[in-house]
C-alpha cells in the first residue's frame, strides 16, 4: 500500500493483465465464472455440521438477513432466529425512526417509480431515536434469539453504550467502504480500535474487498467482517461510483487476510460474503472461496415474513445527497422456512439454502464449513448455461431470470 495517499498500490503485478499503455488491471471472477469440483470421497448430508460461530455465537444455520428496511424488523429477525440464522436490524432505518413504521413502510410499497427515490429521502430524514434502538433491541431479546443491529461508523461510538445496555448480542458497523485509516480534516475518524476496547459487544465491520484493508482492520480487533461493495440487488455504487470487485476473488482476497492473520495471531475473525448471491449455488461458492457465513439481502425480501411488501431497497437509497440504491420489485414467493430449511417448491434454487448448502458440502466431500472452504474451484464461465439451452428458451430452472 502507498501509505502516504491510502492508494492502492499492488507490490507485484504478475497476475495483472494490460488494459491500456499506462495501466494493468487484475482479473477478478463472479459467482456465474467458477465452479465447485465433486470430491473423491462424498458425505452423507444428513451427517455434516454447517453451523458457524460469530463473535462467541454459534449459528446453526451459516446465514444473515442483511439489514434492510424491506426485509428486517423485530418479527422478521425473532423468526430468523429461531431458524437457526440471524437477521440484522437496521438502526438508520424505518424501525428506529418511527414508533410505528407500519404506514411508511406501506408508502414505499406503493409509491410509483418516478416517485421513490424522492419520497425514501423525505421518510428517512426523520431522526434516529435512541430510546426506539433500545426498544427493538429489548424486542428482539424478548423473543429469545440474538439480537444484532446495524449502524453507520459515524454513529457507531454514541450507540454502542445504548445497544450493550439494553442487552444487544452483535453489532456491524456498516459503509460502502471501510477502513482502518480514514482521511478527514473535517471530522474525527472512527477508531475501531477503540470501539472494540471499549465496547462488550462483538463489533463486525464492513464493508471490504481486498487483503490488505482485510488485514488492518482485523489488527483493530474486530469480531468479523463483510465482504462486498456493490453486489447487491437493490444496489447502485457499482453504476454509481463505478468500484467494486466480484465477489468470489473479494471473497477469496479477504479470507487469506484472515488466514495469515490467524496464524499470525492466532486469533480467527470470520468473513461473511455480503451480498450477489441470488440461488444456492452462489451462496455454496461463496463458502468454497472461504466464506464463514453470508449474509443476503433480496431473497429475504421476497418472503412473507419481510416487511418490505414485496419490495427491496438498499442502504444508501436514502441518502440525501448521492443515493446508491434503488427499491426493486421481488414479490413474495415463499415463507422464511421455505427459504431457510424448505420444503422448496421451486426448482430455481431459491429455497431450501441450508438444504443446498448440505447437498453441496456432501457432493464435495466436506463435513464442515472449514472442510468446504477447502474444496477445488474451476473457471468455468459455460457453468451456467452449458446444455441449458432449452431451460433458457422457456425460462424454467436455470433459465428463470429472477
Amino acid at each position: 500500500m502507498a501509505l502516504e495517499t491510502g492508494v492502492a498500490v499492488p507490490a507485484a503485478q504478475s497476475d495483472h493483465l494490460p488494459i491500456g499503455r499506462s495501466k494493468k488491471a487484475r482479473r477478478a471472477y463472479g459467482f456465474d465464472e467458477v465452479a465447485l469440483v465433486p470430491g473423491r470421497v462424498t458425505v452423507n448430508p444428513e451427517e455434516i455440521d454447517i453451523s458457524t460461530m460469530l463473535g462467541g455465537h454459534r449459528l446453526d444455520i451459516p446465514i444473515l438477513a442483511s439489514a434492510m428496511d424491506g426485509s428486517v424488523d423485530v418479527a422478521f429477525a425473532i423468526a430468523m432466529g429461531k431458524l437457526g440464522g440471524l437477521a440484522v436490524l437496521n438502526l438508520d432505518g424505518v424501525q428506529t425512526r418511527y414508533e410505528d413504521p407500519t404506514e411508511v413502510l406501506q408508502r414505499i410499497a406503493d409509491a410509483p417509480p418516478e416517485e421513490i427515490n424522492v419520497l425514501i429521502q423525505e421518510i428517512y430524514r426523520e431522526p434516529v431515536k435512541d430510546e426506539l434502538i433500545a426498544r427493538r433491541v429489548q424486542e428482539i431479546k424478548a423473543g429469545g434469539v440474538l439480537a444484532a443491529v446495524s449502524t453507520i461508523p459515524q454513529r457507531a461510538a454514541q450507540r454502542a453504550p445504548v445497544i450493550a445496555e439494553a442487552g444487544g448480542d452483535l453489532i456491524f458497523v456498516q459503509g460502502t467502504v471501510l477502513t482502518a485509516r480514514h482521511i478527514s480534516k473535517a471530522y474525527k475518524q472512527l477508531s475501531f480500535k477503540e470501539l472494540t476496547d471499549s465496547c462488550p459487544v462483538p463489533i463486525v465491520v464492513g464493508n471490504c474487498v481486498d487483503y490488505d484493508t482485510a488485514l488492518e482492520l482485523m489488527e483493530e480487533g474486530i469480531s468479523g467482517i463483510l465482504v462486498g461493495v456493490g453486489p447487491g440487488a437493490a444496489c447502485t455504487t457499482r453504476g454509481v461510483l463505478g468500484v467494486g470487485v466480484p465477489q468470489v476473488t473479494a471473497t477469496s482476497d479477504v479470507a487469506a487476510a484472515r488466514n495469515d492473520y490467524w496464524q499470525r495471531s492466532g486469533r480467527y475473525v470470520p468473513v461473511i460474503t455480503d451480498g450477489g448471491m441470488r440461488i444456492g449455488g452462489d451462496v455454496c461458492k461463496a463458502f468454497a472461496c472461504g466464506a464463514d457465513a453470508v449474509m443476503i439481502g433480496s431473497i429475504f425480501a421476497a418472503t412473507v415474513e419481510a416487511a418490505g411488501h414485496g419490495f427491496h431497497w438498499g442502504m444508501a437509497t436514502p441518502d440525501p445527497n448521492l443515493p446508491r440504491g434503488t427499491r426493486i420489485k421481488v414479490g413474495t414467493r415463499a415463507t422464511l422456512a421455505e427459504v431457510m430449511v424448505g420444503p422448496a417448491h421451486v426448482d430455481d434454487g431459491s429455497q431450501n439454502l441450508s438444504g443446498a448448502i448440505r447437498s453441496c458440502m456432501g457432493v464435495c466431500g466436506a463435513r464442515t464449513i472449514g472442510e468446504f472452504q477447502e474444496v477445488e474451484m474451476v473457471i468455468a464461465p459455460a457453468i451456467v448455461s452449458e446444455g441449458k439451452q432449452a431451460q433458457t428458451a422457456q425460462r424454467v430452472g436455470m433459465g428463470a431470470k429472477g
